[in-house]
């Protein structure tokens, strides 16, 4: 398992997360970033292509070295500088309020303990700053979500953990972020894996 966790898994994650039905909606999770950003769940790169002009410099925490690698391509035709900080949202050695914004994309589906990585992100972002996220999740379609609830044991054995039915609007509330704009929608594809959640929420303002 290890072995297919580190060097295959990346490379097929690399090839469904760079799919075109999905471009659109990086590049609207992406859109309005300003200054430094911390993007968790960096992957292989596929948001640089999408970094607005007011980023200065990202700042990733990704666990695979794969990843990495495959996406040097498309950081070395960034104008924006991307530095990787850690391996695990869950526990990143960035100071408090030391950043900008926060980039989350297809990861909160994946992460073990979603909440936590989220109470990461709102000490390690600025108070009343951004938190851009995109993630599939659980449909409002109750024949979609029975698909999805019986798919799911699959998709995390298949997929390393990676739910189907998490709800991401959910998880920024419980988190204390407070929700400025979202939506959703199917990209195409199969519809258990297609229900896409786009948005921007905010971490609490300074007392």
């Amino acid at each position: 398992m290890p072995y297919y966790r580190e060097r295959i898994l990346p490379r097929l994650i690399n090839v469904t997360c760079g799919a075109k039905a999905g471009r659109p909606w990086r590049a609207e999770a992406c859109a309005g970033l300003t200054g430094t950003v911390v993007e968790i769940g960096f992957g292989s790169g596929h948001n640089v292509p999408y970094y607005p002009s007011g980023v200065d410099e990202v700042v990733a925490v990704e666990p695979s070295d794969l990843a990495m690698g495959l996406a040097s391509a498309r950081v070395a035709a960034s104008r924006v500088s991307v530095r990787r900080v850690g391996l695990d949202g869950q526990s990143v050695p960035l100071d408090d309020h030391c950043v900008d914004a926060a980039l989350i994309t297809f990861t909160l589906c994946t992460v073990p303990d979603p909440a936590r990585v989220l109470s990461e992100v709102a000490r390690i972002v600025r108070p009343g700053g951004a938190v851009h996220f995109l993630e599939h999740g659980l449909s409002p379609d109750a024949g979609v979500a029975a698909w999805q609830r019986r798919l799911e044991p699959l998709q995390r054995r298949v997929a390393d953990g990676c739910h189907l039915t998490r709800d991401a609007r959910q998880l920024m509330s419980d988190a204390g972020l407070a929700l400025a704009s979202s939506r959703s929608g199917y990209m195409p594809g199969p519809k258990p894996w297609a229900y896409l959640t786009v948005g921007v929420a905010r971490t609490p303002a300074a007392p």
